[in-house]
């Protein structure tokens, strides 16, 4: 407020963890103290919560993730297919979400087969916000080969550049709390599907698995990240057989090499109607003029 200020509340009187706070709950509200600008005084602000959520698999526990508590059977078909647990929803047979004082768990029960493959991974950690390789057990497993993507969505260059502002209207949790990403799954038609959550590899797990859930092939259309590209997010288009992924910041170079290996069309700085092709030009409509032969 201007002219008069609001004596703010002392730092002790400000709140802290509220041990018996909902944990489904996607937000929280926090006091703060607005400082500069010439606006000072007390305030309330929304905040994104985010809690573990646990993977389990058959009774034992394969991950904990710290995630938005939202879409979690769309995160938990996701993840089971975005890092090889299941090559198909069918093969999860039962899933319930399962809520505790301490966090969620979201049981799974897997098909006998796929459950014999993945006692043989030995993957259990925790894994914070920004960690998207989660429970592998060799560095070599980090940079494991990735399966060819040869899908052709033919999208154009106005549908590309148009898509983070197609994605920026679909973000209502971000509304509230500017403090969460998202991802989404971009055709023709634009925006078809997007999901949030306070990690980005969880936000574009849980396009997945609601792309499986409604039986949609991840290779008709490009995934739109609002966040940087990195290493697990090309590994899991990969797995997905999506062709295109599509960013609104830089990617690294291990992501770029991975795009190329995988034969992903990576699409970065996607912002103002722009945007910077890195590799596999050829799939986008109307480049023909420009040449494609400048990228990898």
């Amino acid at each position: 407020m201007r002219g008069d200020v609001t004596r703010p509340e002392a730092p002790g009187d400000m709140p802290g963890p509220d041990d018996g706070r909902d944990v489904s709950a996607a937000t929280t509200s926090a006091r703060a103290i607005r400082i500069g600008g010439g606006d000072s005084g007390a305030m309330l602000r929304t905040l994104p919560e985010e809690v573990p959520v646990a993977l389990v698999y058959n009774g034992s526990t394969q991950a904990v993730m710290m995630a938005s508590p939202r879409d979690l059977e769309d995160f938990a078909h996701g993840f089971s297919l975005s890092e090889g647990i299941v090559t198909a929803p069918s093969q999860i047979t039962d899933l319930s979400v399962e809520t505790h004082a301490a966090g969620i768990e979201v049981r799974m029960w897997l098909a006998p087969e796929r459950a014999q493959l993945l006692t043989q991974r030995r993957r259990a950690m925790i894994g914070p916000v920004g960690c998207g390789l989660c429970g592998i057990d060799s560095l070599s497993e980090a940079s494991r080969t990735l399966p060819r993507v040869t899908a052709e969505p033919g999208l154009s260059v106005a549908c590309i550049t148009a898509a983070p502002s197609d994605l920026r209207r679909k973000q209502p949790l971000h509304d509230e709390t500017r403090a969460v990403h998202a991802a989404g799954f971009l055709t023709a038609e634009g925006i078809i599907c997007a999901r949030e959550d306070v990690g980005r590899h969880n936000a574009l797990d849980k396009v997945i698995g609601a792309l499986s859930r409604q039986d949609i092939d991840a290779s008709i259309g490009a995934m739109v990240m609002t966040s940087r590209v990195s290493i697990e997010l090309v590994q899991k288009c990969a797995l997905a057989g999506c062709g295109m992924l599509i960013a609104v910041s830089s990617p690294t170079g291990h992501a770029l090499r991975a795009a190329d290996a995988a034969g992903i069309t990576l699409i970065a700085l996607a912002r103002d109607a722009t945007a910077q092709v890195f590799t596999h030009a050829h799939r986008i409509a109307g480049l023909s003029a420009v040449g494609t032969d400048d990228v990898a």
